[in-house]
Order: C-alpha cells, then sequence, then structure tokens
C-alpha cells in the first residue's frame, strides 16, 4: 500500500514563480468523494492520470494514495463527468535542499488561493522551509482540492 505523507503550507509571495525549474498546467476533477475516499481523474500538461485516495490519518499529514497514467482521451472524457466542478492550476516546482516543493496557484472560482506542497518519506523528517513559505494548513479540509470543488476559494470570504 502507498502511502503519501505531505504537509501543506499557504504562500505568501510570489517569489517561487522565479525559483521555479517547471510549470504544469493542471485540470482535475473528482468522480467520488465519500467518507474521506476520493476518486480522481487528472489532466496534467498532455498526461492523463486516474488516482485513488484514502482518508487522511496523522491529522491529515498522510494517507493512501493509488495513482494510474491514462490517456489523455480517456482523461478527458473522464472529466467530462465531473462537470463545471474542476480545479484549474499551475504547479510550479520549486527545489529547496534535498526537497522539492509542489506550488499550486490556482484559477477559477479558487482565483487567488496558491497553496504549497512538500512530500516526506516520513512523518518527523526535517525539512527547509522556502522564503515564500506560510502558515501550515495540513489537515485542514477546506483547502484539499476536492474540497475547493464544492466549497470554492472565492466563497470563504
Amino acid at each position: 500500500m502507498a502511502i503519501e505523507i505531505e504537509r501543506k503550507f499557504l504562500v505568501t509571495d510570489d517569489s517561487y514563480c522565479e525559483q521555479a525549474f517547471q510549470c504544469d498546467r493542471i485540470v482535475q476533477g473528482y468522480l467520488c468523494r465519500e467518507k474521506g475516499n476520493s476518486v480522481r481523474v487528472r489532466i496534467r500538461g498532455n498526461i492523463g492520470f486516474l488516482t485513488i485516495k484514502g482518508p487522511s490519518l496523522d491529522g491529515g499529514l498522510s494517507r493512501y494514495e493509488w495513482e494510474k497514467e491514462i490517456s489523455l482521451q480517456e482523461a478527458e472524457e473522464l472529466l467530462r463527468l465531473c462537470g463545471d466542478a474542476c480545479i484549474d492550476k499551475c504547479r510550479y516546482l520549486v527545489k529547496n535542499g534535498k526537497h522539492t516543493w509542489e506550488i499550486d496557484k490556482f484559477y477559477g472560482h479558487n482565483e487567488g488561493l496558491v497553496v504549497a506542497e512538500i512530500e516526506l518519506e516520513s512523518e518527523n523528517e526535517a525539512f527547509e522551509k522556502p522564503s515564500f513559505i506560510g502558515e501550515e494548513v495540513t489537515g485542514q479540509a477546506r483547502y484539499y482540492n476536492s474540497h475547493l470543488t464544492r466549497f470554492p476559494y472565492k466563497d470563504w470570504k
């Protein structure tokens, strides 16, 4: 079983843009969300993915994740089942120390939200924070992408 361990933070400024070594547009939707489980379809660049995630463990720090690459055509067809409730974002990759940070800048109904994630080998693994990292929001469900499709950032204020 593949367990994903990650921490999530808000981003304080756009200096990550200059530090990024890669940036991909991502569109994703959710085919199922129930009792903490989710089935997600995603297009990242020109590649499709189908991902199954289990409920969050350890206060949102870890969860089961299974992912399979699918064709772009399959992903486009599955995204149609998600209707208008899709996430649209750019993902920037920033190397800092021995880790790579993923910074998601959201568009559409989630415009203005920028979140950074770091995947870890263990829950207690030390890591360096880049200067643009702000408040930790690990385990706060409202920052989960699956939650943002139903309760977008634009409606929080």
